[in-house]
């Protein structure tokens, strides 16, 4: 993990809330730099802020994130990490887009330079051929890519 990534979420509990967007049998997924050793794919998504819901907190970073506007379809399931020095606590959601013009954009939250390196919706074939330690690890939890939407409950990672 890069200094500036442990610094900015490093030593504090970070709920972050997660939006599951899937078109055309492919998901939609968030290529990090400095988080892990190589790429880090992960669904997009962000920290929630004081004061705000978790609905106003999806629809801005996938604004930020991807470009696309969205609308909430409803709450999936959990998930916590705990390998210091990060603590986050996820929150997923299934999301639709309302708009369909994608771009890579940028983490506010993690400053400048930007930390995503690219954003796009992936097949199950490609997710497949990513390292499971280049994935985010909620897919640990499934038999296959397509199935990380039918998941409930809470789960560690």
């Amino acid at each position: 993990m890069e200094k500036e990534v442990q610094t900015f979420y490093g030593n504090k509990i970070r709920v972050r809330v997660c939006g599951l967007c899937e078109v055309d049998n492919k998901i939609l997924l968030v290529n990090h730099i400095g988080i892990t050793k190589a790429d880090f794919w992960a669904p997009p998504g962000g920290g929630l802020n004081f004061g705000e819901t978790t609905q106003e907190c999806l629809s801005r970073e996938l604004l930020e994130e991807t470009g696309l506007q969205i609308e909430v379809e409803g709450f999936l399931f959990a998930c916590e990490l705990i390998r210091p020095p990060l603590h986050a606590v996820e929150l997923f959601f299934k999301v639709k887009s309302t708009t369909f013009q994608l771009k890579t954009g940028t983490d506010l939250e993690a400053g400048s330079p930007s930390i995503i390196k690219e954003t796009r919706f992936m097949d199950w074939n490609e997710i497949q051929s990513i390292s499971l330690d280049q994935l985010h690890g909620i897919f640990r939890y499934v038999s296959h890519p397509s199935k990380v939407a039918e998941l409930r409950g809470y789960f560690k990672l």
